[in-house]
């Protein structure tokens, strides 16, 4: 059992994630972010590695990763932060970027130097779900790294039935079709939605993401899902002021 999988066995629900984007504000920064991010109590992580031409970010995400990338952040400088990982975080960890980086490293390359710094999984929005099955599933299972899927409100049931059956630890609810950094106004629309996926029973947790920047959007996507991301509100604060790490703890407490 990984660590994604011990989480959700061990905890139903008010599981936060946050999201931030390697090499910003500062490109050593990694590390210590993610360390107080676990101090603080978030139960699983996500760090973002920067691309130049993202499809799902918003304009704070793409800021942070424009920002990274002149910081100097690479793939490979990444890895090598995340040497030291596994000897100050124990939460779980998940990569999330860009199908192109991944491809111009190496996917299989990718995967095992992914899990041998102790990473638990990987979020790819535009990898498509047929080129994973066929191209890259072993790979991951080899290297056991799980695969998260995105589901939108678009997404049809014999598509998420598929997703479900595909996926391993979770998936992830995105709270709109828009780009991240939006604000989450859950209409009778966005709540219809959530009670349809919901209802479906599918196997894997479900955790709810884009838009969710503060207690009140968290509180209502824990009552459809087991947990919430929390992304754009948390790089936006990184890049408040040179003491970013000292008030880590105080951003969590005002999301929980």
């Amino acid at each position: 059992m990984n660590r994604l999988n011990k989480l959700f066995s061990e905890k139903k629900n008010d599981i936060l994630s946050i999201y931030f984007t390697a090499g910003y504000p500062e490109l050593g920064s990694t590390v210590a972010i993610a360390e107080a991010l676990e101090k603080a109590g978030a139960d699983f992580l996500e760090i973002g590695f920067p691309y130049s031409d993202p499809v799902a970010d918003g304009p704070t995400i793409q800021e942070s990763s424009e920002k990274a990338l002149e910081n100097g952040m690479t793939l490979n400088v990444l890895f090598e932060q995340l040497k030291d990982l596994r000897s100050k975080v124990t939460i779980p960890i998940l990569m999330m970027g860009y199908a192109n980086p991944m491809i111009q490293y190496g996917v299989e390359r990718f995967c095992k130097t992914a899990a041998e710094v102790g990473v638990d999984g990987i979020i790819v929005p535009d990898l498509p779900m047929y080129e994973y099955e066929n191209m890259y599933k072993d790979i991951f299972t080899k290297y056991g790294l799980s695969n998260i899927f995105l589901v939108t409100p678009q997404t049809s049931e014999e598509r998420i039935r598929k997703i479900d059956e595909l996926s391993n630890s979770f998936i992830y609810l995105l709270s709109s079709s828009s780009i991240t950094g939006g604000s989450l106004n859950v209409s009778d629309k966005i709540e219809d939605y959530y009670k349809r996926i919901k209802a479906m029973n599918l196997k894997n947790p479900l955790i709810i993401g884009f838009g969710i920047s503060g207690n009140a959007a968290y509180k209502k996507a824990t009552e459809y899902a087991s947990g919430a991301i929390v992304g754009s509100a948390f790089v936006k604060y990184l890049g408040s002021g040179p003491d970013y790490l000292e008030g880590i703890g105080d951003f969590v407490k005002t999301i929980r």
